[in-house]
């Protein structure tokens, strides 16, 4: 795995945590605007990573 897929992979899984977090906490909305980054950061990476390189 290259250095951006594993970022990439780090910040899904960091955001899901976050999302976790909030909605344990008593924040459910906020954990649910929190919980659609993680599809959004994969898509992300989906992308860039079919970039032709230069």
């Amino acid at each position: 795995m290259r250095k951006r897929d594993i970022t990439i992979l780090i910040s899904a899984f960091l955001s899901f945590l976050l999302s976790v977090y909030l909605w344990f906490s008593g924040e459910k909305l906020m954990g649910q605007y929190v919980s659609i980054w993680v599809p959004t950061i994969l898509i992300f990476g989906i992308y860039f990573n079919t970039l032709p390189r230069k």
